[in-house]
């Protein structure tokens, strides 16, 4: 019997990540593919199509890549599941703050699977699209992906489906999130979801704490003889995103008399904002004095969904060229497992920057698998400015025409540990 051939070397870091995966794959040529797609996906090449990342990693045209989406012999549960597992692996025991949201991207014509008219957050308004509902996590100021659901409108269903609404998909998402032993010490979301029975009521059945969004004409029952009062304004220091800070203000509104959910109004300007054209609106079950923490703590997913999504399409999320959700779904996820990729290496930035040692639940190891310190990486250079942040990121171009003829690029892919970080 012939012994099965190694798989080509890439770069450390890119192959050492992958390892973890290399059970998946009976055929050494369909693990390969994993890896160029990881290599491409975290290159510099502006669009991600299949026919730019074989160039970049010096395959002849993207056919074998686009065979591997489409007909190779491999389960995309399988990967979800790795993926999912390092990441329990990498942040331990540690309690996660749990964003959902949406995604949406538009789409041209009509043959997509999905792919239909609705509304596309991305863009504010409805177009000719298809609509993802995302859940990530953020811990110790770091981001991880978690679990994607498509979107299906009923008008585009196939006889195998079942129309769900992006509420139930959220729904979901969070009994999945329980099965598989996350700890959630919050969660995060936008107005759909706050304004959407089913998704407090398992919220609340899972014992959770919740900041959500809510509209300004939110419905709250009285009892008789009760009123609605507005408590006056408090001043806050909100931080933004260039490292500075802003006053801003917020207040409690109390229907009734106070329950143990609250609301609250939070202007949007350094200003108060009496009339609440210019305001967020949320609701929390969070207990205590917890006015001048909610509006950071809210804000916070603002932030985190603007990166989470730039992050996604920086790899590639919606540059796929496929019309069956087969093909979609297994490019999605090597889109959340090259981010997962990216959530490591920012991780390692973040200790060393801080300079701080190494917790032991960072130094994974299983099956053979250890992620590479970036200390001792060959493209590590010190430094803590954006731009050196992520060295060992830089995409090795491909030269000549051996398959393992690398150096390094003029231009260093250096954006998306800062965007992973804030």
């Amino acid at each position: 019997m012939v012994a099965a051939r190694a798989s080509i070397q890439t770069v450390g870091f890119i192959d050492d990540y992958c390892h973890a995966y290399r059970s998946l794959f009976n055929d050494v040529r369909l693990f390969e593919c994993f890896k160029y797609l990881h290599l491409g996906m975290l290159s510099e090449i502006p669009r991600k199509s299949l026919p730019e990342i074989a160039k970049a990693t010096g395959l002849k045209d993207g056919q074998r890549l686009n065979h591997f989406l489409r007909s190779g012999l491999w389960k995309v549960e399988q990967v979800r599941e790795t993926r999912l597992w390092l990441t329990k692996l990498l942040i331990g025991e540690q309690a996660i703050i749990l964003c959902i949201d949406e995604t949406g991207d538009t789409k041209k014509g009509k043959t997509t699977d999905y792919v239909s008219r609705q509304y596309i957050g991305n863009i504010g308004k409805t177009d000719n699209g298809i609509v993802s509902v995302n859940a990530y996590a953020v811990v110790e100021e770091i981001t991880y992906p978690l679990i994607f659901k498509i979107f299906k409108p009923r008008k585009r269903l196939k006889e195998s489906d079942e129309y769900k609404t992006k509420t139930q998909l959220a729904v979901e998402i969070l009994q999945e999130l329980k099965q598989w032993g996350f700890k959630i010490k919050l969660v995060l979301a936008d107005s759909l979801y706050g304004e959407s029975g089913n998704v407090i009521a398992a919220l609340n059945r899972y014992k959770l704490k919740y900041i959500v969004a809510i509209r300004s004409n939110h419905g709250v029952l009285l009892g008789p003889g009760e009123k609605v009062r507005r408590n006056r304004w408090l001043a806050y220091e909100q931080k933004l995103s260039r490292r500075c800070s802003e006053t801003r203000y917020i207040r409690e509104i109390i229907f009734g008399k106070r329950r143990v959910i609250r609301y609250y109004q939070i202007s949007k300007k350094a200003v108060p904002d009496p009339t609440g054209e210019d305001s967020w609106y949320i609701m929390t079950n969070l207990e205590g004095k917890i006015q001048l923490k909610l509006a950071p703590l809210y804000s916070l997913r603002n932030w985190i969904e603007y990166s989470f999504k730039q992050v996604k399409n920086e790899l590639g999320w919606r540059d796929f060229r496929l019309t069956d959700y087969q093909s979609i779904e297994r490019w999605w996820e090597l889109v959340m497992s090259a981010y997962l990729l990216v959530s490591i290496q920012a991780n390692y930035f973040k200790l060393l920057t801080l300079d701080v040692e190494q917790p032991d639940n960072l130094g994974l190891t299983a099956n053979n698998f250890e992620l590479p310190q970036l200390q001792k990486h060959s493209f590590w250079t010190v430094g803590t400015s954006w731009k050196s942040a992520p060295p060992a990121l830089r995409f090795p171009q491909r030269i000549g025409r051996s398959k393992n003829s690398f150096k390094q690029p003029k231009n260093y892919y250096s954006t998306l540990c800062i965007l992973l970080s804030y």
